[in-house]
């Protein structure tokens, strides 16, 4: 997990997003007043607490990380540049029943883009880039970057009768579970909204509509039935047609070694699918979600989009956002399980450097600072035991590298460095050591030197 998150932290860094980090716990009242389900709420209360303390039901632990950033920004808003820019790599309680890629604490690592009274749609086409070149990096296999606007589903409901603001959003969160519950439910639960039988299953053949982007698009442009639905169009076709060019080509070698355009890859990988519609009231306009294409029955794995007003519970002020939002533990557990990515270590050291005279320890200890001033993690091995018995453990633990020494030769100044993987050993000199290792170690078993 701490190399996918290099990675993703990285990237984001590399888009000039700032880190930030928000305390755990909120007031219920500013996570539902943003649609977040009660029942997935954890409330927190003191042990100690008696039946008379009001405020022991006023607080909760964070339920996404958008929230908090809300409160954030209102709070400092004085003190902040805008637009302002920020990733978040911290975890998260939902009330979720625990199974596979279902958790009650889990990692999300978000960005977001906070305007004061105005922000770009240059932002939102921004969002679907940073994704896209963190998920290439890590090497996730082939991913789906689905995208959608809400101003067209709030359009089309508008135009069937739906007129109600609490009743758009029952449409709306019908429309996000229709995976879930299907078309039948979802026909019904359309039903009870005041929709005839002909009119449900007809939006519900909307939402399924397929196609590449541009025909999509042009389909959309024909006939669109209200300003808010056209609105929503002219949105989602200037997010689509202004994200490529935030994806950086391949050149030199590694566009040699990569034999196809990224941006070509990343034309296929964004897709417009209507029926994405993210549950949550905040969101406005631009909505995403990611899937892996080898497994879509996991659901999504990053979603986000865009928000007017997050911070009006905070802050009489306009300040508008866009935003997206990596579920790491659940992207984690699938990638393992898919052997997508293997556990290969079980040590974030690249060196471990043994002991076979106990006489030589302090001289050990020297090597292994030595190494460590150079920027190289490595690990003493400080028990009592065989060599045979530390190069096992060096094995099962993953070391790249382990150093070897008898005490002659350190007394001589000289220690062998042994790649683990190859099996390959070179003697040298110990002023020259750090360079030694960084030579032997394995490609892809490089660590972090950040």
């Amino acid at each position: 997990m701490r190399r996918v998150v290099d990675v993703i932290r990285r990237t984001y860094e590399s888009f000039g997003f700032l880190p930030l980090e928000t305390p755990a716990v909120e007031r219920v009242e500013h996570l539902l007043a943003k649609g977040i389900a009660e029942k997935e709420v954890y409330a927190l209360r003191r042990l100690s607490a008696g039946d008379g303390d009001d405020g022991a039901k006023d607080l909760a632990l964070r339920f996404d990380l958008t929230v908090p950033l809300a409160r954030y920004v209102a709070q400092h808003h004085r003190e902040l540049h805008f637009p302002f820019r920020r990733y978040q790599i911290q975890p998260v309680w939902r009330g979720e029943r625990p199974q596979a890629g279902r958790y009650r604490q889990f990692i999300q690592c978000d960005i977001d883009v906070i305007g004061d009274g105005a922000l770009s749609l240059e932002f939102d086409a921004e969002m679907p880039a940073v994704v896209f070149q963190a998920f290439r990096r890590i090497g996730i296999g082939d991913f789906s970057i689905r995208i959608n606007n809400r101003k067209i589903l709030g359009g089309l409901f508008k135009s069937v009768g739906l007129e109600a603001d609490r009743d758009i959003r029952a449409a709306m969160s019908i429309v996000d579970d229709l995976e879930k519950i299907g078309i039948a439910a979802g026909v019904q639960k359309l039903g009870e909204l005041g929709l005839s039988t002909a009119r449900a299953e007809g939006l519900i053949a909307f939402f399924d509509q397929k196609g590449d982007n541009e025909s999509l698009l042009k389909a959309l442009g024909e006939r669109p039935p209200n300003a808010l639905f056209e609105e929503g169009v002219a949105e989602l076709e200037a997010v689509v047609n202004a994200s490529v060019m935030n994806v950086p080509e391949r050149t030199g070698a590694e566009a040699l070694i990569v034999y196809q355009s990224e941006r070509d890859v990343f034309r296929r990988s964004l897709k417009i699918d209507l029926g994405i519609a993210r549950g949550l009231d905040y969101y406005t306009g631009t909505v995403y979600e990611t899937r892996l294409d080898s497994n879509a029955s996991i659901g999504s794995v990053c979603s986000g989009g865009r928000y007017e007003d997050l911070t009006s519970a905070f802050i009489d002020a306009r300040m508008p956002g866009v935003g997206i939002s990596i579920g790491l533990s659940r992207l984690i557990s699938e990638l393992l399980r898919e052997d997508v990515l293997k556990a290969e270590r079980r040590t974030i050291a690249a060196v471990l450097v043994t002991i076979q005279d106990q006489t030589t320890r302090d001289l050990c200890k020297e090597v292994a600072n030595g190494l460590r001033s150079a920027g190289i993690p490595t690990e003493l091995y400080l028990e009592t035991k065989k060599l045979a018995t530390q190069l096992r453990y060096a094995d099962r633990r993953g070391f790249p590298i382990v150093v070897i020494a008898s005490a002659d030769e350190l007394r001589s100044g000289f220690v062998v460095v042994r790649n683990m993987v190859y099996g390959q050993e070179q003697k040298v000199a110990i002023p020259q050591l750090a360079s030694a290792v960084r030579a032997l170690t394995p490609p892809g078993m490089e660590w972090n030197q950040n």
